[in-house]
């Protein structure tokens, strides 16, 4: 197996909202991805982007991603905020999601972040498992919350 991990191009774009789309299901929320292709291409490679990613690549073939922005912390200034990470399905346990992650830790060091912090469900126990390998801190302290705006 050879994957090339590369960062992401605005032609990888309708790939990446496949595996958007399937990590929503995975994640029981399968009707919850309402953001549209145009609106997706904008908001990474337009004017003024405000999200970038890695793509983990086999023979042409988008695999998974791993896409970020930048979070900016009033005590510790700016961090890499995880998105998403995801392998498909069929490509899991081949060490695809360590490439990308070990990548993010790279991109993460080369803009100087502070550290990468990101959400996980609780009941995610793979993934859970993989964080763990990273010495991640979990901190089960803050409560999530939004206002959705329409």
């Amino acid at each position: 197996m050879s994957i090339d991990i590369r960062r992401t191009a605005k032609e990888d774009c309708p790939r990446l909202l496949e595996l958007i789309q399937e990590l929503a299901t995975y994640e029981r929320a399968p009707n919850e991805v309402t953001v549209t292709l145009a609106h997706f291409i904008e908001s990474g490679f337009g004017n003024n982007p405000v999200w970038w990613a890695f793509v983990a690549e086999e023979e042409g073939l988008i695999l998974g991603f791993a896409l970020y922005y930048i979070r900016y912390s009033t005590w510790k200034g700016q961090r890499m905020y995880l998105e998403d990470i995801l392998v498909t399905e069929s490509a899991r346990r081949k060490g695809i999601g360590k490439l990308l992650m070990d990548r993010l830790i790279v991109e993460s060091q080369e803009k100087k972040f502070g550290a990468i912090v990101w959400q996980v469900l609780e009941w995610n126990e793979p993934a859970i498992n993989f964080y763990k390998k990273y010495k991640t801190n979990f901190d089960a302290e803050w409560v999530n919350c939004a206002i959705e705006i329409n």
